[in-house]
């Protein structure tokens, strides 16, 4: 039994719900990043004060290397261009920290944009699937053992709506009593139905079968 129902309208059901899903995922996933391009876009400006504090400390440094070349008062003519390129240097560890801050919150909103619609709609059908293979898996098992057709009827008659059952049969539950074949077959089919399988093609010993009656009867 695979993840998929054999009957064809359930199936084509599942199919569309996953493409849905995956539809779902890419777009929000699309949106995720929208949004965390647009925040990174709040780093601009420090990065260009950043980019600008940058070039110009590198050429003061170049200047106070030219100013320290001049005989006798090299050192003093240095100072004000080391000074200036010290602050610069400030402004420039400022200027990063603001953008490495910006990319922190782009990056925490894209994924947050992303993950909450994305994990809340994944979540319910990853728990309506795992419910489904659950059921169809344990409902097989009992196919493949040639298990009584009853056992499948008994449960519809526990667990389907009153007015599926009328259209089974006035009396539903006398029909069963009486091992009623085509009743019982019915009442089987539409519990398989719910977990998306065929009826058996050889059917299993059992339904409508004289004996059985006695031992319902007894």
């Amino acid at each position: 039994m695979g993840i998929y129902a054999r009957r064809p309208w359930r199936l084509l059901g599942q199919l569309t719900a996953d493409v849905l899903v995956l539809v779902w995922v890419v777009v929000w996933a699309v949106i995720g990043r929208f949004t965390q391009r647009s925040v990174l876009t709040l780093a601009d400006p420090a990065r260009e004060t950043a980019g600008a504090a940058g070039r110009l400390s590198t050429q003061l440094g170049q200047a106070a290397e030219q100013a320290a070349k001049v005989p006798g008062v090299g050192a003093q003519l240095r100072q004000p261009f080391d000074a200036a390129s010290g602050s610069l240097t400030d402004v420039l560890a400022a200027a990063n920290r603001q953008v490495a801050g910006v990319e922190r919150l782009a990056d925490l909103l894209g994924w947050l944009v992303f993950g909450i619609p994305v994990s809340i709609v994944v979540a319910g059908w990853l728990r309506r699937r795992i419910a489904f293979v659950v059921r169809a898996r344990a409902a097989q098992r009992f196919l493949d053992s040639s298990a009584d057709l009853d056992l499948f009827a008994l449960r519809a008659l526990a667990s389907q709506p009153m007015h599926v059952l009328a259209r089974i049969s006035p009396d539903p539950v006398a029909a069963w009593r009486t091992g009623d074949a085509t009743v019982i077959h019915k009442l089987a089919d539409v519990e398989l139905r719910r977990s998306g399988l065929r009826m058996p093609t050889v059917v299993p010993p059992g339904a409508g079968d004289p004996d059985g009656e006695k031992r319902r009867s007894g």
